[in-house]
């Protein structure tokens, strides 16, 4: 990994790209290893630590390129290796795979057949990435790079032409131009909102004076979502392109790339590409050697899940208590520091370098017919291969669900989907053919938020679900408007009745025009979609919460106060395993006889049913035998 020197010119960028493209015509051996967050979480470190030994010590260092990309999206099955040029693929790799496949595929050209993927549906072993189902069904645009990519190394991204439509646009396009070809292309904002990014720059190119700003939202709040982690550490030269492209398009010179300060990684590798690319005249004074200037700064944000909202994200930039304001005026019309802002998240920038370079008809061609491109899930939950996933618009929940994830665990049955969010609405089982896009959505009574996708079995209970994100919401709360902070409260107590026997059936006449007050009454987009996951769960699973009224009973056994847990007498072969686990001694019995729960002193945490082999604890619900 070579620093690369100041690029003054288009033409010397073109040269950097055609010497760096034949420099890998007949490349060596490639061993690459997914160092994502996710990766690194399962011993990717120590992978890469390991080849790099080995290759030492067979002095194979300098004939074998051992490269270090970004994350796959297949991060349950990691550590994932890739091999060039055969292109095989070996997930879960350990320290003590590596030198077998240094001996048998690198330098013999062999698979090693115990390391291939195993499709779990079929059985078959499946040699290469693309043919793994997970990644099969998807359509890869801003997460076809992450896997090729060294993030780290400013040639590896010109080598693939990297910073080729920030060229483009400077040398041949006009802002104008940059704009419409944005706005024909339809791309919407990737943060959640859905508005038309092209409209966004456009109000703000129009507004008069100077200076303007530019930010990348990366506070990605939504639990469970990594989407925006994964592009800044797998490929950050994408996302400063696309805001180099847009500050051109706005007349703005400073940027902001608003980040989790959970997301060290992220952090560590967009800090690193920004001094990168101004050190080789990509960012900074006179880009490429033209009139144009631009710059950006790292600001790290404390982890308020409010501060996603636009409004809210500018105060934190200013110093001031992460909270949203009124609008209008918009940021684009009046922002940071009172001047036109556009804030943009991650997933939205990085898709702009691909529209100029290709055109907006061609992005314009993925998707359905309202809803353009693709869009990047985070697939967790109840699912078999969680995940990022990338498929065009409009692909319906079944396709995420069961030929991407493949299907429901242990056979259970699939019972819904949130989607958007801890402010999303839940969609059961009827509605698995809807098509995911903005406008299908909406109707359907949830959002797109970012992208999040959590799916949820059939031992879920949709009740305890709506009062989780509920009081997720309410803690999260700026507390600016009465509307948000005591509404979120009311229906997180009104739920908790519910969830622990308390609940009349007028509380669910009440919960129902308490949620529309909060929808309709609060400022910002986390109130006015606060009780989105209750008022889903009430429409769709509306059965439950009368269950757990009516009958006292909570058919998924998760609301403790409506369940107890017996040991049954025909099954319970004596082995004192549930006993020894009770936190509180409330299983008693001898040893090979029969054991019972005293049920006053029972807690109900669950972890006799978890040990029992025999299947002989089981959970009652609604008092009965």
């Amino acid at each position: 990994m070579s620093k690369v020197e100041a690029i003054r010119s288009f033409a010397e960028l073109e040269d950097l790209h055609g010497v760096l493209v034949e420099r890998r015509q007949g490349e060596r051996p490639r061993i690459s290893v997914c160092t994502g967050t996710g990766c690194v979480a399962c011993g990717a470190t120590k992978v890469v630590e390991t080849f790099k030994k080995i290759l030492d010590e067979k002095g194979l260092s300098d004939s074998v390129e051992l490269k270090s990309t970004g994350c796959h999206g297949f991060c349950e099955m990691g550590p994932l290796v890739t091999l060039g040029p055969s292109g095989y693929f070996y997930p879960s790799v350990r320290p003590g795979d590596v030198q077998k496949i240094i001996e048998r595929t690198v330098l013999e050209g062999e698979i090693v057949e115990e390391l291939l993927y195993k499709d779990p549906q079929t059985g078959e072993k499946v040699e290469h990435e693309a043919e793994v189902p997970f990644y099969k069904h998807q359509q890869r645009i801003i997460l076809a790079e992450n896997g090729h990519l060294d993030p780290n190394d400013l040639e590896d991204f010109i080598a693939i032409g990297g910073y080729k439509a920030l060229a483009h646009t400077l040398g041949s396009m006009s802002p104008d131009e940059v704009v419409d070809s944005v706005t024909r292309s339809g791309l919407a904002g990737r943060g959640g909102a859905g508005f038309l990014t092209g409209r966004k720059w456009d109000i703000a190119r129009r507004q008069p004076g100077e200076p303007k700003y530019i930010v990348c939202n990366a506070d990605e709040g939504d639990p469970g979502a990594y989407m925006d982690r994964s592009i800044l550490e797998g490929n950050p030269h994408r996302v400063i392109e696309g805001m180099g492209i847009g500050a051109y398009a706005i007349g703005a010179r400073q940027g902001f790339i608003y980040v989790r300060h959970e997301y060290p990684l992220a952090v560590e590798r967009i800090t690193k590409a920004i001094d990168d690319a101004r050190s080789a005249c990509l960012l900074g004074e006179e880009i490429l050697g033209t009139g144009f200037s631009f710059d950006l700064k790292v600001v790290r944000g404390a982890g308020a899940f409010v501060c996603g909202e636009e409004t809210a994200l500018i105060a934190s930039l200013e110093g001031h208590k992460g909270e949203p304001r009124q609008r209008p005026p918009f940021p684009a019309e009046s922002g940071f520091q009172g001047k036109p802002t556009i804030i943009n998240n991650v997933e939205t920038w990085a898709n702009v370098p691909h529209i100029i370079n290709n055109g907006p008809d061609w992005y314009a061609a993925y998707g359905s017919k309202d809803s353009k491109g693709t869009k990047i899930f985070s697939l967790v939950g109840k699912v078999n291969n969680t995940g990022l996933v990338e498929v065009p618009m409009g692909t319906s929940i079944r396709s995420i669900v069961f030929d991407i994830g493949g299907g429901i665990p242990k056979g259970k049955a699939f019972k819904a989907v949130q989607t958007g969010g801890p402010a999303g609405g839940c969609l059961p089982a009827e509605l698995l053919d809807l098509p995911i896009d903005f406008e299908a959505l909406q109707e359907a009574g949830t959002i797109m938020g970012s992208g999040g996708l959590i799916v949820m079995d059939e031992d879920t209970c949709m009740v305890d679900v709506a009062r989780y994100f509920t009081k997720f919401l309410e803690e999260e709360s700026c507390g600016k408007c009465y509307s948000c902070r005591k509404g979120t409260q009311r229906m997180r107590e009104l739920l908790d009745d519910i969830c622990e026997g308390r609940g009349t059936m007028a509380h669910l006449d009440l919960l129902e025009e308490l949620g529309q007050a909060v929808n309709t009454a609060s400022m910002c987009g986390l109130g006015q979609n606060a009780a989105t996951p209750m008022l889903s769960t009430l429409r769709y699973f509306r059965n439950e919460y009368i269950e757990h009224i009516k009958d006292h009973n909570c058919s998924a056994g998760v609301c403790t106060a409506l369940i107890r847990y017996k040991i049954l007498e025909d099954l319970c072969d004596g082995c004192a395993a549930c006993a020894k686990v009770c936190p509180v001694e409330a299983i008693t019995g001898e040893k090979d006889q029969l054991h019972v729960i005293d049920i006053e002193a029972c807690v109900k945490c669950g972890t006799c049913l978890e040990v029992c082999a025999k299947d002989a604890v089981v959970v009652i619900s609604g008092g009965g035998e």
